[in-house]
């Protein structure tokens, strides 16, 4: 009899736990915005079907010179469907303290950056934006951005695939292979 109800009991949790995993897995980038550093809104929903580089940026930080490699893959694969989304974040050492029209001038000036850029956006810690909420139970909390120019590569159907670190530069053999690896996916 005992057995009888261990066995229903495991079906119940059993089930409990597909359903929950399914329905993570069922959340895509696509269910995130981001305001836009020119105004308004920026829609992952806006790029169904491309291949999206997420990266949390700052302007005073060691790994900066990581803009010109980013604005490379976007002129070198935007036209193959890769979107290069900068998210700038005062969230390590204090080093995006400028304001959002700073920030931009200083990538446009120094980088000529002209991919999508969104406002200043909190990534880390309770306050964090949903979009990193996400990665967190997508790939489990130590996925989370520990500085600047930490990458988030997102797949044609909006999942999540993989994640570099701020080591990683986006000029990187590794990077490159994935984006072309996801490039050749279709959506």
């Amino acid at each position: 009899m005992m057995s009888k109800y261990l066995n229903r009991f495991c079906v119940i949790i059993t089930g409990f736990f597909l359903g929950t995993a399914s329905m993570a897995n069922a959340k895509t980038a696509y269910l995130f915005e981001f305001d836009s550093i020119d105004g308004g809104k920026i829609s992952l929903s806006e790029y169904k079907g491309d291949v999206i580089l997420v990266v949390n940026t700052a302007s005073e930080c060691g790994f900066t010179r990581q803009y010109t490699g980013l604005q490379t893959l976007w002129d070198e694969f935007k036209d193959d469907g890769l979107v290069v989304l900068g998210i700038p974040s005062n969230d390590f050492g204090g080093q995006e303290s400028g304001s959002d029209s700073q920030i931009k001038s200083f990538c446009e000036v120094n980088f000529d950056i002209d991919f999508p850029m969104a406002a200043k956006t909190t990534v880390k810690g309770r306050n964090a934006h949903p979009f990193y909420h996400w990665i967190s139970e997508e790939l489990g909390w130590m996925a989370g951005p520990k500085w600047n120019f930490h990458k988030y590569l997102i797949a044609r159907n909006g999942t999540l695939h993989e994640s570099f670190s701020s080591m990683v530069s986006p000029t990187s053999t590794s990077l490159q292979e994935q984006i072309t690896f996801l490039l050749e996916q279709s959506g």
